[in-house]
C-alpha cells in the first residue's frame, strides 16, 4: 500500500478549520478522528485522496487551496527539510527534492526542465473532475511555494519564481494567485510549471554542509526504502480499485493512476500481476459495474453512458456490455423495468 504521514492531512484540515471549514462530519464518514490520532501514523493515499475529493464539492471558496497549501509546516518533513537546508546551492535543492518526493506529502510528480536562462520545475496534475482538480493543483502548487519561501526565510536567499503556470481557466480571483506568488501568473497553461532564473539556481547556500547533507540523505534513504518495502506488500488491486472509484467521466490510464499511488506504470502491473489480476480487468470490472448502475437508475441515454465511461464510440461500449453480460445495454434496461433476470455468467 501507497501511504503518506498523516501530517499532511492534519495540516490540511487544520489550515480550513482556521477558514471556518468543519470537517468532522467528512471525517467521521471515513472512521478518522485527527484530535485522536498518533503523528507518525500513515494513511492510504487513495483514502486521503478520496477523502480530499469529496472535500472539495463541500468547500465554497474557489481558491481556499492556497491557504491550505500555504499551511504546510516545514519541519513537518523531518530530515528530508534538514536534507535540503545542507545542500550546497539552490539547483541541488531541487534535484533533491525530486529524488526524495516520496517523502513529501504530493500527489502529483514533480520534475526539471532545463533551460538556457530560464528553467522550470513541473507538476503534473491528478485527471480528477472538479472542483477536486483545482483543488488539488492550487494545494500543492501552494505548498510547493511555501517550502521554496521557508528556505528563503530559514537562510535569506533571493530565491524565487518569476512565473507561475497554472492549467485551468483564469478564475474571477486570479489577482489574489499574483499576489500569493508575487509574479505574473498565467493561466490556461499546458502545465502547472514555476519558472526560475538559471542564475538563481546557482545561488550557494550558507548552511551547506556536506558531512550532515550525507548523514540525512542516508536517513532519507533508509525512509525511500521504507515506503517501497511498504508498497511492494500491500494489495495493488484494492488500490486501484479506490482510486478509479474516484472518477465519474472517464478513467485514468494505468500510468496515471500508477502515478498517484506512488508506483511506476512497470511496478503496479507486476504487482497486480502477483495477486492474479491485471489494470485492464479491474478497469472492465469497475467499467461493469458503472454501467449497471446507470442504466438501472439513471435516465441516461446509452451515448451518454457510454462517454462516462471512456468510451469514444458507443458502438464499442454496447460490444464491451454484450460480452460481460450477454445482452445489450438496451435490453439489460427493460429487464430491470420489467422486473428481475437471471445472473449474468
Amino acid at each position: 500500500m501507497a501511504s503518506h504521514p498523516i501530517l499532511g492531512l492534519i495540516y490540511i484540515i487544520n489550515s480550513l478549520r482556521k477558514q471556518g471549514v468543519d470537517t468532522r462530519a467528512l471525517l467521521q464518514r471515513h472512521g478518522l478522528d485527527l484530535d485522536h490520532l498518533a503523528l507518525d501514523a500513515r494513511i492510504d493515499r487513495s483514502l486521503e485522496l478520496r477523502l480530499l475529493c469529496e472535500l472539495a464539492q463541500e468547500l465554497r471558496e474557489p481558491s481556499i487551496g492556497l491557504s491550505i497549501g500555504n499551511g504546510f509546516g516545514f519541519a513537518g518533513y523531518g530530515p528530508f527539510s534538514l536534507l535540503l537546508l545542507t545542500c550546497d546551492t539552490a539547483q541541488e535543492v531541487i534535484h533533491c527534492g525530486l529524488r526524495y518526493q516520496q517523502l513529501t506529502y504530493l500527489f502529483s510528480e514533480l520534475s526539471f526542465q532545463a533551460g538556457d536562462k530560464i528553467s522550470a520545475l513541473t507538476l503534473s496534475t491528478l485527471p480528477l473532475a472538479e472542483p477536486a482538480r483545482r483543488l488539488m493543483i492550487d494545494m500543492q502548487m501552494a505548498g510547493i511555494y511555501k517550502m521554496i519561501r521557508d528556505i528563503q526565510t530559514n537562510l535569506n536567499m533571493d530565491l524565487y519564481a518569476i512565473q507561475v503556470d497554472l492549467p485551468y481557466p483564469k478564475p474571477a480571483e486570479a489577482q489574489l494567485y499574483e499576489q500569493f506568488y508575487g509574479c505574473p501568473v498565467q493561466f490556461d497553461a499546458s502545465l502547472a510549471r514555476f519558472w526560475m532564473r538559471n542564475e538563481h539556481l546557482q545561488l550557494r547556500l550558507p548552511s551547506g554542509d556536506r558531512s550532515a547533507n550525507a548523514l540525512y540523505r542516508r536517513q532519507c534513504d533508509q525512509l525511500l526504502l521504507g515506503l517501497q518495502q511498504e508498497q511492494a506488500s500491500g494489495n495493488s488491486a484494492d488500490q486501484v480499485r479506490a482510486h478509479l472509484n474516484l472518477f465519474t467521466a472517464g478513467f485514468p490510464a494505468a500510468r496515471e493512476v500508477a502515478a498517484a499511488l506512488g508506483f511506476s506504470e512497470r511496478t503496479l502491473r507486476h504487482q497486480l500481476r502477483t495477486q492474479g489480476t491485471s489494470f485492464r480487468r479491474i478497469l472492465e470490472e469497475l467499467r461493469f459495474a458503472r454501467a449497471r448502475q446507470l442504466l438501472e437508475s439513471s435516465q441516461l441515454s446509452v451515448e451518454a453512458i457510454a462517454g462516462q465511461l471512456g468510451y469514444a464510440e458507443s458502438a464499442a461500449f454496447i460490444h464491451a456490455f454484450q460480452r460481460w453480460s450477454g445482452c445489450t445495454p438496451a435490453l439489460y434496461r427493460r429487464q430491470q423495468q420489467q422486473g428481475p433476470v437471471p445472473a449474468a455468467e
